[in-house]
């Protein structure tokens, strides 16, 4: 049988299940949901594969796909274990991704794709609705009125129907980002016409009603809670533990994964080392303070990184995925508003500096409180810029889950600070100096560049005080170039090192050079000499770091080379330096 095909940045479960793709069975996930109580909401983080969740939802419980059922679920858990469910249902499937945002066009287009969506459900069950059907539907003039005619004609047919709405929040998110409060709160709040979809939507999903079943997904709670005042009916499943495995791969899928295409030839060498270099860039989420032990990866991470891997026999030289930089990127409205940083910003800041921030995840809020710190905290763990990392004293730990998303992070750090007009550099130049600290060892240059610009652009200072904000200043800046992989408190020896910066051999295979960095902070008018016990404390420190198993398995053939740096106040006050 020819090799199974990676089904990168596809949603079509029975194209995935009929022409031999490789799908990970998540299928087993549905006898828990039918254990749920019928009307779901599940938030997951951009790329997670909640809409091909949902395409497999639709083929299993259409009654249309009834005589598929074998082709369809034969292989996979479900298929051998049915629920009993299969196929009873009308399916009413709404994709809001594919409503245009515009303010001037939102309002028609949500009407003609609900149009297209109910002429989908009208052909694919006209042998079950019956004579005088399209006959009353022709009569409904928008979305809501056919909506409550499906229900109610379905209703005594006795025909019972399960509604999927994919990207319940996309548009109004898009919405709320680009043009505001007030255009946002007009769709959601008030006479506001998906307020009252939703409040249909809940006409609808009575105890007496056709709509029997319900799964909403989305990437926050916040349009949920504007749009739906006295929608109590639905569950949120988002962080109950049954479900933290419902989307994304386990470390033993994707370890499958990738011996399956190892022993059909696709490409050589060592299962653990890719497995290692996968789970630094790809891992790590947890949706559950009960599930702190299991790690999933982002789907669609892994199949990125398959899909080159399988092609080439090489990993891909840009470890992050274009359109994962470009769907974050659509959430610098967080900290970036007219040309203004906010509140959330230093919120931002706050955790890239310290690395982690103690949190209570709230379950709702509404976009107004968004600059309550709590409220912004648990934004960030919906849309999985951080994760649940512990939970101590009581408390949940989050953490940025890996380095795809810490260089997201940062380049909000590095856009928020020029779009204000606080700091710029200039890449070009930055990227030259970078270059030769990797392949000729000129390392006193970088940093001498950055406290001249420090010096030039005087916006800046007020954001340097303290030993982790001089740190993170040069991991965002330094993150710019890709020349080193660069990770920040990196555990060595019994102590972490501020900055490691390891050698990127994926992009630059001959570099010569690597980094170990040790940052100090004196207040402003310390002495001379209080500089210099502080080079001697950070020398004291990398010379513990030297010789750390985990440099040695990641320098290669480098020369790594132990930096320390001081800084007064905003000036750099000390520079120096020993080779291991």
């Amino acid at each position: 049988m020819a090799t199974k095909k990676i089904p990168y940045g596809m949603s079509d479960f029975q194209t995935i299940s009929t022409k031999n793709y490789y799908y990970v069975d998540k299928t087993r996930f549905i006898e828990k949901v039918e254990q749920c109580p019928p009307y779901l909401f599940l938030i997951r983080p951009r790329r997670f594969g909640k809409s091909l969740w949902l395409a497999m939802l639709a083929s299993y419980y259409d009654v249309a796909e009834k005589e598929r059922f074998e082709e369809l679920f034969g292989k996979y858990y479900i298929g051998q274990h049915p629920t009993g469910e299969q196929n009873s249902y009308l399916i009413l499937k709404f994709n809001f991704a594919m409503v245009n945002p515009e303010p001037e066009e939102l309002a028609q287009s949500f009407e003609a794709h609900a149009a297209n969506c109910y002429l989908d459900f009208n052909m694919k069950y006209a042998h079950l609705l019956g004579e005088g059907y399209l006959d009353g539907y022709a009569q409904q003039q928008n979305a809501e009125s056919r909506l409550e005619y499906i229900s109610n004609w379905c209703k005594r047919q006795g025909l019972p129907i399960y509604l999927i709405i994919d990207e319940y929040d996309n548009f109004t998110n898009v919405v709320l980002s680009r043009h505001g409060h007030d255009r946002y709160r007009a769709l959601t709040h008030g006479a506001g016409f998906y307020r009252f979809f939703f409040n249909k939507i809940k006409g609808v999903a009575t105890a007496d009603g056709a709509v029997k079943r319900m799964f909403i997904t989305g990437v926050s709670p916040v349009t949920l809670d504007d749009v739906t005042s006295g929608f109590n009916i639905a569950s949120v499943i988002t962080m109950d533990a049954r479900f933290n495995e419902i989307l994304g791969f386990t470390e033993e899928e994707v370890r499958e994964m990738l011996e399956y295409y190892k022993a059909e030839g696709c490409w050589t060498g060592e299962t653990e080392e890719m497995l290692g270099m996968m789970r630094e860039w790809y891992d790590n989420y947890c949706f559950s303070e009960e599930c702190c032990g299991v790690r999933m990866y982002n789907s669609d991470m892994v199949l990125y990184f398959l899909n080159h891997l399988t092609g080439t026999g090489k990993m891909p030289r840009t470890l992050v995925d274009l359109n994962m930089k470009t769907d974050y990127g659509k959430l610098r409205h967080l900290i970036i508003l007219d040309k203004r940083l906010n509140g959330n910003f230093s919120r931002i800041r706050q955790i890239a500096e310290e690395g982690e921030v103690a949190a209570s995840i709230e379950p709702s809020f509404p976009a107004e409180e968004l600059v309550k710190p709590d409220n912004f905290t648990s934004l960030l763990f919906y849309f999985g810029i951080l994760t649940i990392d512990r939970v101590e004293e009581g408390e949940t730990v989050l953490k940025v889950p890996n380095l795809t998303i810490r260089q997201i992070l940062f380049s909000y750090i590095e856009q928020g600070y020029r779009e204000a007009d606080v700091f710029d550099v200039k890449t070009i130049r930055l990227r030259e100096l970078m270059k030769n600290m990797a392949y000729r060892g000129e390392w006193r240059p970088v940093f001498e560049y950055f406290a001249e610009e420090i010096r030039e652009q005087t916006s800046i200072r007020d954001y340097i005080e303290g030993e982790k904000a001089i740190q993170t200043f040069h991991l965002v800046y330094m993150n710019l170039t890709n020349y080193f992989v660069i990770y920040p408190e990196r555990e060595l020896n019994k102590g972490y090192a501020d900055l490691w910066m390891s050698p990127n051999f994926l992009n630059h295979p001959e570099m010569e050079y690597s980094y170990v960095v040790e940052f100090k902070y004196l207040k402003h008018g310390a002495t001379d000499k209080e500089v210099e016990v502080k080079l001697a404390e950070a020398r004291e420190q990398l010379q513990r770091y030297a010789g750390d198993k985990k440099i040695e398995a990641a320098r290669g053939r480098t020369k790594v080379r132990y930096i320390a740096v001081v800084y007064r106040s905003w000036e750099l006050a000390g520079l120096a330096v020993f080779d291991d």
